[in-house]
């Protein structure tokens, strides 16, 4: 199966969920979470306009497996901070309304990696108008081939994040014009990760069968090369010649 494209919510490079050489960037698709909250909608948008007085907001869960030590060294260093709210989530009608509340009435959401690179709570903040920053080294993100996430997210290292003070001097750094256009981006973006029926245009069901045309130009790219070269002649290396997976002592 690891010739086959692949629709994934996650690309884990660290080998924790995948093997090596299983997964890849040239063939595979990203896939968005399912948002967990209601679109803010332009009206909702313009209406939480003057809400947002959290500078920034974090609500899930805590404690994460080894992919997620980073998100309790944040927590650690964040908690009881003034302007910053954290909150351990829930499940349920309740844990989404509650999110859905504290995006909305802030600036910033933080999307820390979770079990692996990626967070559900990225694409929650997008359709809440809650400008995400991103605490995640190995993150890949769905539709990057087309999508400019830097017009609607901050992308901060693990390393400058933990330290003490850094971040949220950072955010504070960020002038008012630069997060009212973020924002307004958002409010443009956000439709690209609501999924509907029917499929509406240039929503993440038209994305992906646009990012697959191009997956299956790439591939059709490096089949032909490798049926037309002759012996000595220099090729790229490919997934398919790397070493094999094996078990070893």
């Amino acid at each position: 199966m690891k010739n086959a494209i692949w629709l994934l919510p996650d690309m884990d490079s660290t080998g924790n969920w995948y093997k090596p050489g299983q997964v890849s960037l040239e063939k595979d698709l990203i896939l968005p979470y399912v948002p967990n909250v209601d679109l803010c909608d332009a009206k909702c948008s313009l209406e939480s306009e003057l809400k947002r007085k959290t500078l920034l907001f974090f609500r899930g869960r805590l404690k994460r497996n080894a992919g997620g030590k980073i998100r309790a060294k944040l927590m650690a260093e964040l908690s009881g901070a003034d302007g910053v709210v954290i909150e351990e989530g829930t499940a349920g009608e309740g844990g989404k309304e509650a999110a859905q509340r504290g995006m909305r009435k802030s600036i910033f959401c933080l999307s820390p990696a979770g079990d692996t690179p990626s967070s559900a709570r990225l694409f929650d903040a997008i359709v809440s108008g809650c400008i995400p920053v991103i605490v995640s080294d190995e993150l890949e993100l769905p539709f990057e081939g087309i999508l400019d996430y830097r017009k609607i997210a901050l992308f901060v290292s693990s390393s400058d994040a933990t330290q003490p003070g850094w971040l949220l001097t950072f955010l504070k750094s960020i002038s008012p014009a630069q997060t009212k256009e973020m924002r307004r981006n958002l409010a443009k973006y956000s439709r690209h990760f609501v999924y509907s029926s029917p499929a509406q245009l240039l929503g993440p069901e038209d994305l992906v069968w646009r990012m697959m045309a191009g997956k299956l130009m790439n591939i059709k790219l490096h089949t032909r090369r490798l049926q037309r070269v002759v012996r000595e002649s220099r090729r790229l290396c490919t997934c398919d010649c790397k070493r094999a997976n094996f078990t070893g002592p």
